[in-house]
């Protein structure tokens, strides 16, 4: 039986928009999955302070770079938005927040929390 060409296809995600939802569902994952990454990274730096003055320079000299500070942030950000995240997760196992409308709020505030707990302490460790 041969396939009808002109028959609708499913939307690709290239057309089809997730919902806010769908998205920090994935980041939440994705998150995760960078703060292990990060902790790893920790560890090795604190290894580098055990390992004496002149690797610890090295890592300094690394983490100051505008890259190592760009890591941080993102890592900081990683933090913040899987902690903010999980809240929202636990306001949900309570059986709340599950309208449409309050979903997308809670995403917006999810993120937007991440953002100024980010800035926030890294104006505070900059000071």
């Amino acid at each position: 039986m041969a396939l009808e060409d002109n028959r609708p296809l499913s939307p690709h995600l290239q057309v089809y928009r997730l919902p806010l939802t769908a998205v920090l569902s994935v980041a939440h994952r994705l998150t995760g999955l960078a703060i292990v990454l990060g902790t790893v990274l920790l560890v090795l730096a604190l290894f580098t302070v055990a390992a004496g003055p002149q690797a610890y320079a090295t890592t300094y000299m690394l983490l100051d770079s505008w890259a190592g500070r760009l890591l941080l942030i993102a890592f900081t950000f990683a933090l913040y938005f899987h902690l903010c995240n999980g809240l929202r997760h636990l306001v949900w196992d309570m059986g709340y927040g599950f309208e449409l409308e309050t979903a997308d709020r809670s995403a917006l505030l999810t993120l937007a929390g991440a953002a100024v707990l980010t800035v926030v302490t890294w104006l505070v460790a900059l000071l």
